[in-house]
């Protein structure tokens, strides 16, 4: 990106009262590597959105699909370089404060609202991920009964928030979830893993739909907020650098780099085979697609489940974070970080019980959250902040990115809404009852009654 011939950069400096909010009382000297730097940058990205790229080829068409996946991860890995690089020219240590000097508290404000809610659907997401894949694990232990209200869905959010998500969210120090996010992408592996092992040996028996291999298709724009919401970790970089011994510019291009390098690999590996197997099929969610008795799908629905756990809590800094900087000058007392950790916790798991259908919270926050905080915002902060001339690749980048996400998220929007996509959540598909489905001449009507 440009960043790694230039001197190191002054690092941000955090007074007391902010590190207060990152860092324990009794730990404020503790820094993480770069390697948990990456680890966290890597949990951050390969989170709830990856479930939903499979569905992405399906909305793009996959040779369009692919090439718009490795855009969007150039142009993430771009503009979390530009984030920390404006940071570092109006001296600033936060995505908020960026805003803040560089609009005013009109842009401040717009800011704090897209920061805030990103995270905190997010948190909804994962709540309904754990539920749904968990309750499902349970279901296939011998001898349990699958109408039993302690392997429901409900139950499952409500204990994993009690026993994991909420004590997790209680640090407040990022550093210390570094061999958390360690465990959460290892976990990923391995349902690529089995993802990949479904393609070969399911692929081949499931019919595929007439338009398949379609170069591209009219809602690539729903596509790019999909994907958009998979990449997003903007949010948190500033939480992430601040982290960091001897934090430079130069050090944090080498990490986002590294952490963009490994997630798009899997994105990548995740996408293709997943929509290898089920084609026009494929579900925003893709374990819909796998049928309850495959036992090694079971086995990563478990695997996902805990992923999706262990990163609500990086998503739960953040809207804290946001919450302190607003309305407590970025300080909070152990009595406030504990009340508001508990609130946002308690209202998250409360609208995650009332939603399950996860498709329509991946696009809407793609388009409406992700969007704008990917590819507008910091490429309008660099575009004021800069001083390079206008022919500079970084500027001439940027100004390429501002159209672009405003089309994507004005259009992206209109599109999710009045094309919205089918949830076919806990419904069997009709290719695990073989002896009462024919695989000839599969219609998209045919596919909608046996969904339903």
């Amino acid at each position: 990106m440009g960043y790694q011939g230039q001197p190191p950069l002054i690092p941000l400096q955090r007074d007391l009262d902010d590190r207060e909010t990152l860092v324990s009382e009794h730990e404020h000297s503790r820094k993480s590597c770069q390697s948990a730097a990456v680890f966290n940058v890597v949990n951050s990205i390969i989170g709830s959105g990856i479930i939903g790229l499979p569905y992405s080829m399906k909305q793009a068409g996959f040779p369009l699909g692919i090439l718009l996946l490795f855009w969007v991860s150039y142009i993430t890995d771009f503009s979390l370089i530009l984030l920390i690089k404006g940071g570092a020219l109006s001296g600033t240590d936060s995505y908020q404060s960026l805003v803040n000097k560089t609009f005013g508290f009109p842009g401040y404000l717009l800011l704090s609202v897209l920061q805030f809610l990103y995270p905190f659907i997010a948190m909804i997401s994962y709540n309904i991920i754990a539920g749904d894949t968990l309750s499902k694990v349970f279901q296939r232990i011998p001898g349990v009964d699958p109408e039993n209200v302690f392997i429901g869905r409900h139950f499952i959010i409500v204990l994993s928030t009690v026993t994991f998500t909420l004590p997790l969210s209680l640090y407040r120090d990022i550093a210390k979830l570094g061999k958390i996010s360690f465990i959460s992408t290892i976990l990923t592996v391995v349902i690529l893993g089995i993802v990949m092992t479904r393609a070969i040996s399911l692929g081949p028996h499931i019919p595929k739909m007439e338009d398949a291999w379609v170069f591209a298709k009219p809602n690539a724009i729903q596509a790019v907020g999909v994907m958009s919401f998979a990449f997003i970790c903007h949010h948190n970089c500033f939480l992430v650098y601040g982290s960091l011994e001897e934090a430079t510019v130069a050090k944090w291009s080498r990490i986002i780099h590294m952490s963009i390098l490994v997630s798009v690999f899997i994105c990548v590996l995740f996408a293709t085979c997943g929509y290898l197997t089920f084609t026009g099929f494929t579900q925003g969610d893709l374990f819909e697609n796998y049928c309850r008795s495959d036992d090694l799908v079971t086995f990563g629905r478990f695997c996902y489940g805990i992923t999706v756990i262990l990163t609500y809590p990086i998503e739960c800094f953040v809207t804290r974070e946001v919450i302190a900087n607003v309305f407590f000058g970025g300080t909070l007392s152990s009595f406030f970080h504990v009340l508001i950790t508990v609130v946002i916790i308690m209202i998250a798991t409360l609208v995650s019980l009332l939603i399950d259908c996860l498709g329509i919270v991946l696009e809407l926050n793609g388009v409406l959250c992700a969007a704008p905080l990917i590819f507008i915002i910091p490429s309008a902060c660099y575009l004021k902040l800069s001083e390079e001339p206008r022919t500079h690749s970084d500027k001439i980048v940027s100004c390429v990115m501002l159209p672009i996400g405003a089309v994507v998220m004005i259009f992206g929007f209109i599109m999710a809404i009045t094309n919205p996509q089918d949830c076919t959540h806990g419904q069997e598909m009709f290719y695990c009852f073989p002896d009462n489905v024919s695989f000839t001449n599969i219609s998209d009507s045919h596919f909608q009654l046996t969904t339903q």
